[in-house]
């Protein structure tokens, strides 16, 4: 089936006397939209506990599942990016950005729709599968087209095309958190759980109410029913959805491309002395031949392992600090008024996610400009060495907290994870240029969609290591715990035996949180140390991409494009 005329490459060659600032803003537009996936943490604590709104009930998802929607949207974001790459130097931007905005849009509306009915198989097509092919097209899209137009900066041209995407989750963290509210509904409150009858079966809670056995969550020393409200993620995602599509459908029509053998004015190609000592190859590469070559695989590396240690982070960011320092951060709102510096941090508590962002967005544009001057190698080993003295201090800060609540611990770590989000989002930007220096420009957005996959293993392993580690150390820690409580307050706590402990965590009856309530006094909240073996792991994946990185060398002459 051929496409229509108008959305193909041959459409939009930009007239002379074209102003080439002026792709920008549309490659920007679509980046922030589809950026939003940055700001998914958001949503993970209102689907685990979609039933049970005041808390998980046992047929609610677990962070586990939830979080797994997040990885298979950045496993198709790499999968798209990697098929379409050649596609995109066929037909052109507009193509590819109108299917992403088809995709990512309708991936929302499909999720809504398994987020209402309660399937999560729908969520992980909607979100994960269609959704993450949108993100593929959105991402390739601009770059390429803006590494073409700005060839007397690449770095800077890098850095505009995706920073969008590090900065989506300015604007999708405060109006998702914004509809949630709106469309969000309390669910039915039954009493105090100390004036009606509790009953446990099976690890779950009941009430009886007076109108029978009704299933229900407990938070505080109140009994919610089961299935009576609603945390709005449903509409929200169908809001959003629609935004979606409409933004970049008109940032897709506003793409241009330069015509064959333009260049800016005045500017001339480096010499060859400036481009030996920068490593930027004065040649091409095909997108076939760039496979056989050992410096796609070293960079492929480099990518991979430089995102694993920072998606990890970023789909539980939220939920990391919460755990980690949850009692600072109370302990910081009671002082709210009279310490300038507590309020700094309950402000900077309840906007982590859109901070994220900020750093993400800013970390692409000034690391991947910075590279133009200092070099993408150079960029790179800087990532890896700093990268890994920040990880390895976040299980230092962690033990430092769980002994003693501080604000000064809080606000450190803070500043860790910001400056580990923009290496984050500046190895994203610095990436492309890196390729174009070594690989030229002319089949860059092949090359870089190819090398996309290392972000889809990257969606997998850093998600997969933070849950399965965390899962570990929460399920060693309440069993620990639970050990060390007297059995008869144990039993009359939660209205089954010590024995029936695993079905109790099975059915988040018993948690971290509910059996510290009743731990003997004096004893130690192990929750801030659930991420520590996870941190420890990142610094050594980042140790192994320094080693990659400085072991790539130029391209060997025998792979070089023949005209």
């Amino acid at each position: 089936m051929s496409l229509p005329k108008f959305l193909l490459k041959e459409a939009i060659v930009a007239p002379e006397g074209f102003n080439r600032w002026r792709v920008p803003p549309a490659s920007i537009a679509i980046h922030l939209c589809i950026g939003s996936v940055y700001a998914w943490s958001n949503f993970s604590p209102a689907l685990i506990r979609e039933l049970g709104v005041a808390g998980s009930a046992a047929d609610d998802w677990s962070l586990t599942s939830v979080t797994w929607i997040f990885s298979v949207a950045i496993v198709f974001l790499g999968l798209a990016a990697a098929i379409a790459g050649k596609w995109l130097e066929r037909v052109g931007p507009r193509c590819v950005g109108v299917t992403a905005a088809f995709l990512w849009g309708g991936g929302f509306l499909i999720g809504s729709l398994g987020v209402a009915t309660h399937q999560i198989w729908l969520l992980y097509l909607g979100y994960g599968v269609l959704g993450g092919c949108g993100l593929g097209l959105g991402y390739v899209s601009p770059v390429s087209t803006l590494i073409k137009w700005f060839p007397d900066r690449r770095g800077m041209a890098a850095g505009m095309a995706i920073m969008g995407f590090g900065g989506g989750a300015i604007i999708a963290a405060p109006m998702e958190k914004w509809l949630l509210s709106v469309f969000a509904k309390a669910p039915e409150s039954l009493g105090d759980v100390s004036t009606i009858k509790m009953i446990t079966e099976g690890g779950r809670r009941f009430a009886d109410a007076g109108d029978g056995l009704r299933e229900v969550v407990v938070s505080g020393q109140e009994a919610f029913a089961v299935g009576t409200g609603n945390t709005g993620v449903a509409m929200t995602f169908l809001t959003l959805g629609i935004a979606y599509f409409v933004v970049m459908n008109i940032a897709s029509f506003s793409y241009r491309v330069p015509a064959e053998g333009w260049s800016p004015a005045g500017w001339r190609p480096p010499t060859e002395q400036t481009a030996s000592k920068k490593m930027i190859s004065r040649n091409h590469v095909h997108i076939d031949q760039a496979l056989k070559t050992p410096q796609f695989y070293l960079l492929w590396i480099v990518l991979c392992f430089n995102v694993t240690a920072g998606i990890g982070v970023l789909g539980v960011a939220k939920t990391m600090m919460n755990e980690i320092f949850g009692p600072t951060i109370t302990q910081a709102r009671g002082g709210a008024g009279t310490n300038s510096l507590t309020t700094v941090v309950i402000w900077f508590a309840i906007n982590y996610v859109a901070m994220i962002g900020v750093f993400n967005m800013l970390g692409r544009f000034v690391w991947a400009s910075a590279s133009d001057y200092l070099g993408r190698k150079n960029t790179f080993h800087c990532f890896f060495v700093l990268g890994t003295l920040l990880y390895s201090s976040i299980p230092f800060m962690a033990q430092a907290v769980s002994r003693e609540p501080s604000v000064f611990w809080l606000t450190t770590f803070c500043v860790v994870t910001m400056v580990i989000f923009t290496m984050y989002g500046g190895g994203f930007a610095t990436i492309p240029a890196y390729l174009a220096d070594i690989f030229g420009s002319r089949f860059v957005g092949g090359i870089h969609g190819r090398l996309l996959t290392a972000w889809s293993t990257a969606g997998v392993l850093g998600p997969l290591a933070i849950t399965t580690l965390r899962a570990w150390s929460s399920d060693t820690a309440i069993q620990d715990l639970a050990r060390s409580i007297d059995t008869e307050k144990f039993e009359k706590t939660f209205g089954a035996p010590l024995l029936q402990l695993p079905e109790l965590m099975q059915a988040k009856t018993v948690t971290i949180a509910s059996l510290m309530k009743i731990a003997p006094l004096g004893t130690i909240d192990p929750t801030p140390g659930l991420y520590d073996t996870t941190m420890y792991m990142m610094a050594g994946l980042l140790v192994l991409a320094f080693f990659a990185n400085s072991a790539i060398r130029p391209v060997d002459d025998r792979h070089h494009l023949r005209e």
